[in-house]
C-alpha cells in the first residue's frame, strides 16, 4: 500500500507566532500573509523531510465570518490544490471552538484508518497531546513542526506535547520572514472598515516577485497536480531539534483561547511598569499601523472596551515577557488601563 504524508496546521498558533516573529507582537491582524506562497514552503518541507508524497495540508482555523463560515481569504486557500480547509468558530468573547476537537479527531482517525503514516503536526498546545498518543497508538509517527523564534528556537510549543511526540523540526525561517509581513501603514481602506475583532487575519498580500494573489475562482479553474508515482528524491532533511534546545522557560499559547497554557521555570508574580509599557506600546504600534482614522475613532469610541483581537495580543504578550500562564489580576487592570494612556500617547484620540 501506497506510503503519504500530511500537515496538520494549527493557523491561530502558526500566524500568532509568525507575528511574534516580524513585529514582536502576537497580534495577527499586524501582519499580511501570502498564504498560498507559505503553504507551498510548508508542503515541499515535509515531503522533504519525510521522503514521502505529501497527501494533503489540512488548515484549521476559526470560520472569519458569521456563524463560523469562510471569509474571502479562508475561501481562497480552502481553493488551493492538496489544502482541506478545516474550521472552526468564534466566540462571542473572541474565542476559537472547535479547532482542536476537529484537529485531534482528524489525527486519530487518518491514523487508525492507515490513510497517511507520518503526520506532521504544526501546533504548540498541550491540548493536543493525547489525540498525538492515540494516532502513535495506530502505528503512525507524529512530528511536531515550530515556528523559529528570533533567535532560531521553536516558538511556544508545549514540553509535554514535545515529549510524546517522534520528533521535532522547525519551519523553514526563510519562508517566515519571504511570505509574512508587517502591514503597510499605506494599505487602502474602506471608510466604514471598524476596529479589528478577533479572528483570522484578512487576506493574503503577495510577496516580492510573487505576482497577484489569485481570486478563488481563478484557483478552482486549474487542474490539481496528480501526486508523483513515485517517491521523491529528498532534498536536505530538515535537522530535528535536539532536547537541549528546550532548556530554558518557555510557555504556549492554547489555539482554544489565545492564552498562554503552559509554565516552565519560575516567574516574577508582577509585571513591572516597564513591561508593561513595552508591551503597550508594541502592541499599539502594530496595529495603528495599518488603521486608518475611521478604525482609530473607532477605538477611542468603544472605550473603555479594548477590541478582542488588540485585548488578547496584550494578554499573551505580557505573558511571554513574564513566563506565566495566569496574570495576576492587579496586572490585566494595570495593563488595560496603561492601554489608553499609550494609545492616546501614540495615536492620539482623533477628532470625529
Amino acid at each position: 500500500m501506497r506510503s503519504y504524508c500530511a500537515l496538520y496546521v494549527d493557523v491561530g498558533y502558526l500566524l500568532c507566532s509568525s507575528a511574534t516573529r516580524v513585529t514582536g507582537t502576537s497580534l495577527r491582524g499586524g501582519v499580511r500573509v501570502d498564504h498560498q506562497a507559505l503553504i507551498q514552503r510548508l508542503l515541499a518541507q515535509v515531503e522533504a523531510d519525510s521522503g514521502l508524497p505529501l497527501l494533503r495540508v489540512n488548515w484549521y482555523d476559526s470560520g472569519g465570518n458569521v456563524n463560523g463560515a469562510p471569509n474571502t481569504s479562508q475561501l481562497a486557500i480552502g481553493m488551493l490544490p492538496r489544502v482541506k480547509l478545516r474550521l472552526g468558530r468564534l466566540s462571542p468573547a473572541g474565542e476559537q471552538k472547535g479547532v482542536d476537537l476537529r484537529l485531534g479527531l482528524d489525527l486519530v482517525r487518518h491514523a487508525r484508518n492507515r490513510i497517511v503514516d507520518v503526520l506532521y503536526l504544526l501546533c504548540g498546545d498541550d491540548d493536543l497531546t493525547e489525540a498525538v498518543e492515540e494516532a502513535q497508538g495506530h502505528g503512525a509517527q507524529v512530528i511536531l513542526v515550530g515556528v523559529p523564534d528570533a533567535e532560531g528556537r521553536p516558538h511556544a510549543v508545549a514540553r509535554h506535547l514535545q515529549r510524546e511526540a517522534d520528533g521535532l523540526i522547525l519551519v523553514d525561517a526563510a519562508a517566515i520572514d519571504e511570505t509574512v509581513h508587517r502591514a503597510p501603514m499605506s494599505e487602502p481602506r474602506t471608510a466604514s472598515a471598524t476596529v479589528p475583532a478577533a479572528g483570522p487575519a484578512t487576506g493574503p498580500a503577495s510577496g516580492p516577485a510573487t505576482g497577484p494573489v489569485p481570486s478563488p475562482a481563478d484557483l478552482a479553474s486549474r487542474p490539481r497536480p496528480a501526486i508523483p508515482a513515485g517517491h521523491p528524491a529528498p532534498a536536505a532533511p530538515t535537522a530535528r531539534v535536539p532536547p537541549a534546545a528546550f532548556d530554558r522557560p518557555s510557555l504556549v499559547y492554547s489555539s482554544t483561547t489565545g492564552r498562554p497554557s503552559e509554565l516552565h521555570g519560575p516567574a516574577p508574580l508582577v509585571a513591572t511598569p516597564e513591561q508593561i509599557d513595552e508591551v503597550c506600546r508594541s502592541v499599539i504600534s502594530t496595529w495603528s499601523a495599518s488603521a486608518d482614522e475611521a478604525q482609530q475613532q473607532a477605538l477611542f469610541a468603544g472605550r473603555p472596551t479594548i477590541p478582542s483581537e488588540v485585548d488578547r495580543a496584550l494578554l499573551m504578550d505580557l505573558s511571554a515577557r513574564l513566563g506565566v500562564y495566569e496574570i495576576s489580576e492587579s496586572d490585566r487592570l494595570t495593563l488595560r488601563h496603561r492601554f489608553w494612556d499609550v494609545a492616546e500617547e501614540l495615536v492620539g484620540r482623533p477628532t470625529s
